[in-house]
């Protein structure tokens, strides 16, 4: 199972068509994307990564429902009721948590909505992406003792002085 976020995949039920058909076509596209269920159409592309097409004013409700969503599970996690039901559930949404040890299953959750509502904050969920990734990478690790004792072994290595990474 990969670490990506599928579950609420933009593209899901979206119409699709041709880049081309767009740039040929354009109110015909329009009409489609006017008529499909979610409002939205996938273009595929030949040369490049797949696109969604939608309103604006679309976009901004989701963008709206984002942030409220990722403020409601950070409010959740301040207090012990909350934080166990987002605990409790997230074998369901990630059912590797299993492996994790507790305290890393509460680290990950803390994580996940401390990333979710900064990325929720300026509309760009790319950094969601890896925290799940690593922390399934860990999980992976705890499942597998031969792999435990191999991370295990190498936790106590020193491998010098880290370098500063430069700036983007």
């Amino acid at each position: 199972m990969s670490g990506k976020l599928t579950a609420m995949s933009a593209s899901a039920n979206a119409a699709e068509i041709p880049f081309s058909q767009l740039i040929q076509h354009p109110r015909d596209a329009v009409a489609k994307l006017a008529d499909s269920p979610r409002r939205q159409l996938r273009l595929d592309r030949r040369d490049g990564e797949d696109l969604i097409l939608q309103s604006a004013a679309r976009a901004e409700a989701e963008d709206r429902a984002l942030s409220m969503t990722s403020q409601l599970f950070f409010s959740l996690v301040q207090h012990d009721e909350g934080a166990r039901a987002l605990l409790l559930s997230l074998p369901d949404v990630f059912p590797w948590v299993k492996f994790l040890p507790g305290d890393d299953v509460r680290a990950f959750l803390a994580e996940l909505v401390e990333t979710l509502r900064a990325s929720a904050s300026v509309g760009n969920l790319a950094a969601l992406e890896p925290v799940i990734a690593a922390w399934q990478a860990t999980a992976e690790i705890y499942s597998d003792p031969e792999l435990l004792k191999a991370a295990a072994a190498l936790a106590g290595e020193d491998y010098g002085r880290g370098r500063r990474l430069a700036d983007p």
